[in-house]
C-alpha cells in the first residue's frame, strides 16, 4: 500500500478544490443571468398619452374634414367644419327678405317725416298767427273801450259847461221877466233847455258807468286770453310716433342682422386641435349628421409624458409621490431598456385595472393610481406596457 505523504496533502486538495469552485461560479453566473431574464416586475404600468375627442356643442352636419387619419396636426389647426343650422330653422335667404322688408318699412316711414315736418311747422305757424291776431282783436277792444270812456267824459264836461251857461241865462231871464223886459215864453225855453241838458248829462253818467264795466270786462277777457296757454304739441313731439316707429324698425333690422351673421358662423363652425398630436380616430364622414357631444375625431398626444400604474394591497402605502423607481422595458436581454424616474401623483382612491393590465385576462383587478414621469429617452408608445420596480425589494 502506497503510503501518502502528508506534506502534499494540501496541495493535492487544492487541485481536486479548483474544479469544483470554477464550476459552482459558473453555475452561479448561470443561475444570474436566468434569474434576471426571467424576472417578473413588480408592477406593470402602461404608457399614456392624453386622448382629446373632439365634438360638436349641439346637432349639427359635417361639412368638411381637413385632417387625414394618423396625420400629425398642431394646436389650433382646423379639423373639421360643421353646419350647425338645423333644416327647421329660417333660412338665411328668409331672413334677408325679412330685412329687405324693415328696411322698406324704414325708408317708408323716414319718407313721411319731412312731409310731416313741413305739415305740422305750418300748422303751429298757423295757430302762432291766429294766436296773434286775437290777441291784438282784444287789445283793440281794450282801446275802444278807453276811448268811448274818454268820449264819454268828455261829452260830460262839454255839457256841464254848457249847463252851467244855461243855468245863468234862465237865472237872467228871469230877472228881466220880473222886471218885464223879458217876455215869459223866453224864460220857459230857457228852463226847457236847461233841463234838457241836465237829462242829456245823467243818461250820459249812466253810459259812462256801463263803459267802464265794459272795460273791465274787456281787460279781464284780455287778461285770461294771455293767461290760457293751450298746448300745442311742438313739431318735435309730435313727430317722435314716427321716430319711436323707425326706432322699432331700426331694432328689427339688428336683430336681423346678428341672427344672419350669427348663421354665417354657425354655417361653418370650426373645430380646432386643442393640443399638438396625431389624429389617431375619424369617427364621422363629410354630410354625416352627428348629435350634440358626440365624438367626431380623437387627438393624441404625440409624445408620452406619463406612465399610468396601479399598487395592489401591498404597495398602497409605499408608493409615494418623488419616489425614485425603475422602468424596465420589456426585450431580450441585449434590448432590455432601463432607465429611472419618479413617481408624480397618488391617487386618492381604489379604481379599476385597465384590462391591458390584468394578470389573468377573467379577472378584474383593483388598485391604487399613480403616475410616472416618461424618460424621453425610452420613446415609448401609447398603451406599451413598462415595468416598475422600487429600489427596494417589495413582494405583491
Amino acid at each position: 500500500m502506497k503510503r501518502i505523504d502528508i506534506r502534499n496533502y494540501p496541495f493535492r486538495l487544492r487541485l481536486h478544490l479548483l474544479p469544483i469552485l470554477v464550476w459552482l461560479g459558473a453555475l452561479a453566473c448561470v443561475i444570474g443571468l436566468l434569474s434576471r431574464r426571467s424576472q417578473r416586475f413588480e408592477v406593470l404600468g402602461m404608457a399614456r398619452g392624453e386622448r382629446r375627442q373632439i365634438a360638436a356643442t349641439s346637432t349639427a352636419r359635417l361639412t368638411n374634414v381637413s385632417v387625414q387619419l394618423f396625420e400629425k396636426v398642431e394646436q389650433g389647426q382646423t379639423l373639421a367644419v360643421l353646419n350647425t343650422v338645423l333644416d327647421d330653422e329660417q333660412s338665411r335667404e328668409q331672413l334677408q327678405a325679412q330685412l329687405d322688408t324693415v328696411l322698406a318699412e324704414i325708408e317708408r316711414l323716414a319718407a313721411q317725416l319731412v312731409p310731416a315736418q313741413d305739415s305740422l311747422s305750418a300748422e303751429k305757424a298757423d295757430r302762432e298767427t291766429t294766436r296773434i291776431s286775437d290777441r291784438r282783436r282784444f287789445s283793440v277792444d281794450v282801446e275802444n273801450a278807453r276811448l268811448e270812456i274818454l268820449r264819454l267824459r268828455a261829452l260830460i264836461e262839454t255839457d256841464r259847461i254848457t249847463l252851467e251857461d244855461l243855468d245863468i241865462d234862465v237865472k237872467i231871464a228871469e230877472k228881466l221877466v220880473a222886471e218885464e223886459v223879458l217876455a215869459p215864453f223866453e224864460l220857459q225855453k230857457a228852463k226847457a233847455q236847461h233841463k234838457a241838458l241836465a237829462k242829456k248829462i245823467e243818461e250820459t253818467e249812466s253810459l259812462l258807468e256801463q263803459a267802464k264795466v265794459a272795460l273791465e270786462q274787456t281787460l279781464q277777457r284780455r287778461d285770461e286770453y294771455i293767461q290760457h296757454q293751450p298746448y300745442h304739441p311742438s313739431v318735435d313731439d309730435a313727430l317722435e310716433v314716427i321716430r319711436k316707429a323707425i326706432s322699432v324698425q331700426e331694432k328689427r333690422m339688428e336683430e336681423l342682422v346678428t341672427q344672419m351673421e350669427s348663421m354665417d358662423r354657425r354655417a361653418a363652425l370650426e373645430l380646432k386641435a386643442p393640443m399638438d398630436g396625431v389624429v389617431s380616430q375619424i369617427l364621422h364622414r363629410r354630410t354625416e349628421v352627428v348629435l350634440a357631444g358626440e365624438p367626431i375625431l380623437t387627438v393624441a398626444e404625440g409624445e408620452i409624458t406619463e406612465i399610468i400604474a396601479y399598487a395592489g394591497e401591498t404597495l398602497m402605502d409605499t408608493i409615494k409621490e418623488g419616489m425614485i423607481v425603475e422602468l424596465v422595458r420589456s426585450g431580450e436581454p441585449p434590448k432590455v431598456q432601463v432607465e429611472s424616474s419618479r413617481v408624480t401623483y397618488v391617487g386618492p382612491v381604489v379604481e379599476q385595472i385597465p384590462p391591458q393590465l390584468w394578470l389573468n385576462p377573467n379577472v378584474p383587478q383593483w388598485g391604487r393610481p399613480f403616475l410616472i414621469e416618461a424618460p424621453t429617452e425610452m420613446k415609448l408608445i401609447a398603451g406599451e406596457r413598462v415595468g416598475i420596480r422600487t429600489r427596494q425589494k417589495l413582494k405583491i
